[in-house]
């Protein structure tokens, strides 16, 4: 038997769930080093990041005064700019035959940090989406080579075990990231530069720990013993087009992107909701984070179990019921603020890692970083336009009728994502009754 890439499939004493020894018992296969570094790469990185994503609405909106649509546009580049260069980062790092990976991620996770000091200098529009273009250019770059990596040390059989982990280290960061920032406006006189501050000094301690730990040539798991190295790349970005398993899941990412309405929306709303203090907001990501941070390790084994393209799509059903609640006329109070959240995080920890493990299974070897940024490509320019879209609809018509019609366009979203996820019907046997005539 034979991988989809070709390659022989592994022997009977390999199953999804692990090993077995010699007496037939099932060991649990250990986490790739790799993968474990790169999460606490994500982990240091995201305490960065997501100190900066707490207060970043609150400090457009309520400290200079920008507009929901305004704000909108600033969301939309935030997330838009990483999709015009998440192509650009996945070939990049395919064309030096596993070496490039680390190096394009350096990039990426260097422009980052560099971006942090620069919002304390800029106060206009204009300058500050030009600082959040370039900060998502590196996050733009990076994620397709570290997810490369992940996918090539971990085992086909257990990548959803492993993007799991790896989320679920990158999800304490985006736990810490909030707490850390709502320390910091409650002590410091001058909140807003103490987080960009210390958001800094925080991003550039992940870059050295990239750097000095992180194995600079990523190899497949199944090639570490066998001590080859992958060959370069061979497949072009518009061949992986034609393959149908690519295209469905781009189309299906797409579909679903441009109805998923931004984490900073969401807590906007839910704020909004409640009427709760200023002081308050920057918690509102611990909520999602913790729910991510429990969910995304049991999330990703089930998703080798069940299938990740199964998962990927209940996922975007728990993101529903997140949309019904907001919209739900009765409730309110902790309970709302949980239920909103628990299922938020639900929404991540079904989606993230599972589309990048599902992608991974559809992509040689050769051209794993350009295939995962072919597929984030398309979702993430779908919520470029969904951010652009609901932050107009929120401005003209209020937020409880934008996130109605987010709602609506989700479910037939998925409704079309499951016909187009189905599983293709068996081509009929060579010697089937069907081929002959009577």
């Amino acid at each position: 038997m034979y991988l989809a890439d070709g390659r022989p499939a592994p022997p009977p004493s390999v199953s999804p769930g692990g090993r077995r020894d010699g007496r037939g018992r099932r060991v649990r296969a250990a986490v790739p080093s790799t993968v474990l570094v790169l999460g606490a790469v994500s982990l240091i990185t995201d305490i960065s990041s997501e100190m900066v994503t707490a207060v970043l609405p609150l400090y457009l909106v309520a400290e200079l005064g920008l507009s929901p649509l305004g704000f909108g546009v600033l969301d939309g580049v935030y997330n838009g700019v990483s999709a015009l260069v998440r192509l650009v980062g996945g070939r990049l790092s395919d064309r030096g035959g596993g070496r490039g990976h680390k190096a394009v991620a350096a990039v990426g996770y260097g422009l980052s940090a560099l971006c942090k000091p620069l919002l304390l200098m800029v106060h206009t529009l204009p300058l500050i989406g030009a600082v959040l273009a370039v900060d998502r250019t590196g996050k733009g770059l990076r994620t397709a080579p570290r997810d490369a990596m992940i996918s090539l040390a971990a085992e086909p059989a257990a990548r959803g075990r492993a993007f799991g982990v790896h989320r679920a280290m990158d999800t304490a960061g985006a736990l810490c990231g909030p707490l850390v920032a709502f320390v910091l406006l409650r002590a410091a006189a001058e909140g807003y530069d103490a987080v960009f501050t210390v958001s800094f000094c925080v991003a550039v301690l992940g870059v050295v720990v990239l750097l000095l730990f992180v194995p600079g040539r990523a190899l497949p798991a199944a090639e570490v013993t066998a001590g080859r190295a992958p060959a370069g790349p061979r497949t072009p970005v518009r061949a992986l087009l034609r393959r149908p398993q690519v295209r469905r899941l781009t189309a299906c990412a797409v579909l679903l992107g441009l109805t998923t309405v931004s984490d900073s929306f969401l807590y906007l709303a839910l704020q909004r909701r409640l009427d709760l203090p200023a002081g308050w907001f920057p918690l509102l990501p611990l909520g999602t984070a913790a729910a991510y941070l429990s969910l995304a390790v049991p999330m990703g084994a089930l998703a080798d179990r069940i299938g990740r393209r199964r998962l990927f799509l209940a996922g975007h059903l728990a993101l529903l019921g997140a949309y019904a609640l907001l919209l739900a006329p009765f409730g309110g109070g902790a309970g709302l603020v949980c239920g909103v959240l628990v299922l938020h995080g639900a929404f991540y920890a079904a989606t993230d890692g599972v589309l990048a493990a599902a992608t991974a299974d559809a992509v040689p070897e050769d051209a794993r970083g350009s295939g995962l940024a072919v597929v984030q490509t398309g979702q993430t320019a779908a919520r470029f336009v969904c951010s652009l879209a609901f932050g107009a609809a929120w401005t003209a018509w209020g937020d409880r009728t934008a996130v109605l019609a987010a709602a609506v366009g989700l479910a037939l979203a998925a409704a079309l994502s499951a016909r187009l996820l189905r599983p293709a019907a068996p081509a009929p046997a060579p010697n089937s009754p069907s081929e002959h005539t009577p």
